[in-house]
């Protein structure tokens, strides 16, 4: 297991670990290898909020799978517990979990992710152990950290949230572009600072100056596609 000497912020390089999961055990940048990533935490297994969290995400697998993104969730008990309750999201939800879930039990991901809860002193195992939070990354195929979202224990996350910022940040990727407030798949967006009238001329014909710092276009139909 590696160390977390400095923060884990936008732009640096995921920590690399080994673990157990749910499909066998994983060397985690072996893992992504040349895939998105998807890593998102759970508090505890068998919690009413995480039940439905890990259903709806399973229910939408194939979407992120459409992206070339891989799920892989994490929850503070061990792989034999996971394996249990897999069986009652897959009955309350209707969704068959089939990506890995993390077993860690003694929060070294957690810790290495900074996936924990320092406000809520209540949130604690029966031995005094801080459970994990709703942390969420979105990890690119060169293992840059892309998002990290953190939700408290008693919300639950938007699935649809996350696959929206996976087709904003591949789209914004191929096409020097960045999206705007509220930005779906075929609405316009808006041209990177970095790109010129000039050559936004070349690369969007269409595109419209609201401001001289604000310019939206519509993406030519063969740019639509973000993975």
């Amino acid at each position: 297991m590696a160390d977390r000497a400095t923060p884990l912020r936008l732009g640096s390089i995921a920590p690399n670990f080994d673990a157990e999961t749910t499909n066998g055990p994983i060397n985690f940048h072996d893992f992504i290898g040349d895939n998105w990533v998807v890593l998102f935490s759970h508090p505890e297994d068998y919690t009413p909020v995480c039940t439905t969290e890990l259903g709806a995400f399973a229910k939408l697998e194939p979407e992120f799978t459409k992206r070339g993104v891989k799920l892989i969730g994490l929850s503070a008990n061990t792989v034999e517990s996971h394996g249990g309750w897999i069986k009652d999201i897959a009955e309350v939800s209707g969704g068959k979990v089939s990506f890995p879930i993390i077993g860690d039990k003694q929060r070294q991901v957690a810790y290495l992710y900074d996936m924990l809860d320092h406000q809520d002193t209540t949130n604690v195992d029966s031995k005094g152990i801080a459970f994990t939070i709703r942390s969420v990354f979105i990890i690119d195929p060169k293992k840059t950290i892309r998002l990290i979202l953190s939700y408290p224990a008693s919300t639950g996350r938007n699935t649809a949230e996350v696959l929206r910022v996976v087709d904003s940040l591949q789209t914004g990727d191929k096409n020097r572009i960045t999206t705007p407030i509220n930005w779906l798949p075929g609405d316009d967006v808006i041209v990177h600072p970095s790109v010129s009238n000039e050559l936004a001329k070349e690369l969007f014909p269409d595109f419209k100056i609201v401001k001289p710092y604000l310019r939206f276009t519509p993406l030519p139909k063969e740019k639509t596609s973000a993975a």
